[in-house]
């Protein structure tokens, strides 16, 4: 197996892509020809952030990746997850990050047959991602498609930092990510 083979991808859409302030090793920058995947911003995230998540029944946009600095598909699960949750644990990471493994065969997380699909037209050994549910925090409301009216009125009744960083997330987002609540947020809020 030649080094070609065994590079493995890490998609993103989000925060993952903008913010270097939480480090994720990578080979490469970049790149704005992930595969097409159902993102929206629909989930309350620390500090009451609403973030982009792959929620089913939602468009598809055109997501980002980049070459993950792993040597095997295990090794990129474990740097995506401390770099989205710094304290995960091994089970946290086993739930909430994706994956797709062309040499094992196996895959977990949403999107999994798709994101795969792109990755064996990509020449990719492997794939990470991210493979949070969507909703609002609480157990009861997790894995719950909020209505893009409940988004906004989340996002308006926030104030001070709170606030600013949900901003600076919704603005920061990749362009491409243009999603419905995305734009409903950008026409109620201004935050385009």
């Amino acid at each position: 197996m030649n080094k070609e083979e065994n590079r493995i991808a890490c998609i993103g859409w989000g925060s993952l892509v903008w913010d270097d302030s939480r480090d994720l090793p990578l080979l490469s920058g970049w790149r704005e020809n992930g595969p097409s995947l159902p993102v929206e911003f629909a989930r309350e995230s620390g500090g009451s952030r609403i973030t982009l998540v792959i929620c089913k029944d939602t468009p598809r946009v055109q997501t980002l990746w980049a070459i993950a600095e792993a040597v095997d598909v295990a090794t990129a699960r474990r740097q995506l997850g401390v770099r989205e949750h710094p304290p995960a644990s091994p089970e946290w990471i086993e739930t909430e990050i994706g994956y797709w493994d062309k040499w094992s065969g196996k895959s977990h997380g949403g999107e999994a047959e798709t994101i795969a699909a792109w990755a064996e037209s990509k020449g990719l050994a492997g794939v990470v991602w991210t493979n949070l549910p969507c909703g609002f925090s609480g157990k009861a409301r997790r894995g719950i498609m909020p209505p893009g009216e409940a988004i906004v009125a989340h996002l308006r009744g926030l104030a001070g930092e709170e606030r600013a960083e949900a901003e600076k997330y919704v603005r920061r987002a990749p362009a491409q990510i243009d999603t419905p609540y995305r734009k409903l947020i950008a026409e109620q809020l201004g935050w385009d």
